[in-house]
């Protein structure tokens, strides 16, 4: 043996974990390695030239039988050891013999099995954790020889798990889906390099590969980690969204904390609307009469008493009536009111009209086109001469009142029929206040939904539990013609609140989502062509009156008669 042998054999032996003592042929102690000399009752570096009974007086023993090769369990302390003796022959000078005593910790051993065990139980942990990781993991040797990898991994990228065990990566590359490979990549530049890839089954990835690296430089590991980026995309939009409902919430938290004049009830996003009510606002300053226009739920009596609170008359009465909904021969006793006696049924002294009731006050006479001509004639001289005369009374009352009038119809053209007067139209429409349709101010359909939301919460929910409405469902809103305006906004969101099991309101709650055929039911239960039909032209409607506006535009643009179109709107609601 040479002596850089007997070197490496001396570092073998000092470094071992079981403890060895060189005893000469009278068993005194030559040298102990470190590990014999934590059993010893001497310092290590008295230890040779000590008999070896007295370094170690449990090993005495060995002295009445020193050449007995039998494996003794002798007890050291608190640990128990396996203690065997046999001569060999000196390395240093052969012609001599001696003796060797191998210590073995029992206790050392348990603990090496049980860090075994539990490195085992980790390892079997670990990979259960890869293995069901979101990203898809690969790891490979510097070579790109196929390591690891997990069930992520065959996911996104389509590969099949035969083509991965036992091959390399360079094996899948190919002019199609795979030009080059990441671990190519990564091997050559030495760094770690990402990527886009387009797999085989047309998913968009993003594409890591990270180089570990040896003690002599080498790349050791190449680990490869794969997302599938449309789950990124559809996480992403899901945020959007989100931080779009709450950008729509806290920005109508601030407008209702701007509009403080109406108590934050009003909803004022739309241009043309801010400018209606601040041309309303200045007109509460006077006393002149004003006509308000507008498609029926449009707001008309929200303008009229916004009108009266910024006005002197603001502490009187705002007294409201509907001309439409009122019988023709009770209109009259309504507005005028009547003295006792006027006619069969009449109470005891009489009874004042509103034309009475809001003097000092503002009187709203809604649905004025529906008044009728006899009426009107009266009500012009009440406009003239600030006084009224009760039905059956000759003496009349003077009255200090403001007048606020509205129609839904386009008086012009009662006029030319015949069924208004003009000098009651001009006596009235002293200012115009013309109110657009809710489709044309879409910016203002996500705030009113909102506030109405709130509002039926608190009504129908009074143990706190808050329906909530998702930005699919606004966008819906906004898409939608609302041919009833915000009086029919107001009622599918009610409609929503009481309705929906869920908490977060969805498309398919919107009552005109559940009205509509589904095309998709089973095949026992198929909608009807005319079903299929109606609602398809419905669709195309909607969207052809949002996007042109006139029913002649729609006509032009589907290449029908006016009057169908026409037809068709009113039918499906869209007028």
């Amino acid at each position: 043996m040479t002596g850089r042998g007997i070197i490496n054999y001396k570092q073998t032996i000092e470094n071992s974990p079981s403890g060895f003592i060189y005893a000469d042929r009278d068993l005194i102690i030559t040298h102990a390695n470190a590990k014999a000399a934590e059993f010893s009752v001497l310092h290590r570096t008295k230890l040779a030239g000590e008999p070896l009974e007295k370094a170690f007086p449990q090993l005495s023993v060995l002295r009445e039988s020193p050449d007995a090769q039998a494996i003794r369990k002798v007890r050291f302390g608190d640990r128990d050891l396996l203690v065997r003796m046999f001569s060999v022959d000196s390395p240093v000078k052969p012609e001599e013999t001696g003796f060797v005593i191998v210590l073995h910790d029992f206790y050392d051993e348990f603990l090496l099995a049980a860090e075994l065990a539990q490195t085992s139980g980790a390892l079997e942990e670990l990979k259960d954790i890869v293995d069901n990781f979101f990203d898809g993991i690969l790891v490979t040797d510097g070579d790109g020889n196929v390591l690891l990898f997990n069930q992520a991994y065959l996911k996104n990228t389509g590969i099949d798990s035969g083509l991965l065990v036992g091959h390399n990566i360079k094996e899948l590359i190919n002019p199609v889906w795979m030009k080059t490979s990441i671990t190519v990549l990564v091997a050559e530049q030495r760094r770690s390099v990402s990527m886009h890839h387009t797999t085989q089954n047309n998913k968009n990835l993003i594409v890591t590969g990270t180089p570990i690296f040896g003690k002599d430089g080498g790349i050791k590991r190449i680990i490869v980690t794969c997302r599938d980026m449309s789950e990124i995309y559809s996480l992403r939009e899901e945020l959007l969204k989100a931080k779009e409902m709450e950008r729509r919430y806290f920005q109508d938290m601030a407008h209702s904390a701007d509009k403080s004049e109406g108590g934050g009830k009003l909803v004022i996003v739309n241009e043309k609307m801010q400018q209606i009510y601040s041309l309303a606002k200045r007109l509460g300053n006077f006393t002149t009469t004003v006509l308000i226009s507008g498609e029926s739920g449009v707001g008309k009596e929200e303008v009229a008493r916004y009108i009266h609170e910024n006005s002197l008359r603001k502490n009187r009465k705002f007294v409201a009536v509907n001309c439409g909904a009122i019988p023709e021969n009770l209109l009259e006793t309504e507005l005028f009111g009547y003295v006792e006696g006027a006619f069969t049924g009449t109470v005891k002294g009489g009874k004042a009209g509103l034309f009475e009731i809001a003097d000092g006050g503002t009187l709203f006479l809604d649905e004025i086109g529906e008044m009728p001509l006899s009426l009107q004639v009266k009500l012009l001289r009440a406009l003239e001469t600030r006084s009224i005369t009760r039905v059956g009374a000759v003496e009349s009352i003077p009255v200090d009142i403001r007048i606020v009038a509205a129609s839904n119809k386009n008086l012009f053209q009662k006029i030319e029929e015949g069924a208004f007067r003009d000098d009651l139209y001009y006596r009235l429409n002293v200012v115009n206040i013309e109110i657009p349709p809710l489709r044309e101010r879409v910016e203002d359909i996500g705030p009113l939904a909102l506030r109405f939301m709130h509002r039926f919460n608190k009504q129908y929910n009074p143990d706190g539990r808050e329906k909530k409405l998702t930005l699919e469902v606004i966008e819906e809103l906004e898409h939608y013609g609302w041919p009833g305006n915000i009086r029919e906004l107001k009622n599918v969101i009610e409609n929503v609140t009481v309705i929906s099991n869920n908490e977060y309101i969805q498309v398919d709650d919107l009552p005109w989502a559940k009205n509509e055929p589904d095309v998709g039911r089973s095949a026992d239960k198929l909608p009807t062509m005319q079903e299929v039909t109606e609602a398809a032209e419905k669709r195309l409607l909607r969207q052809a009156r949002e996007k042109l506006g006139s029913s002649r535009k729609i006509a032009e643009a589907l290449g029908v008669d006016q009057s169908t179109v026409v037809r068709k709107l009113k039918k499906y609601g869209l007028s």
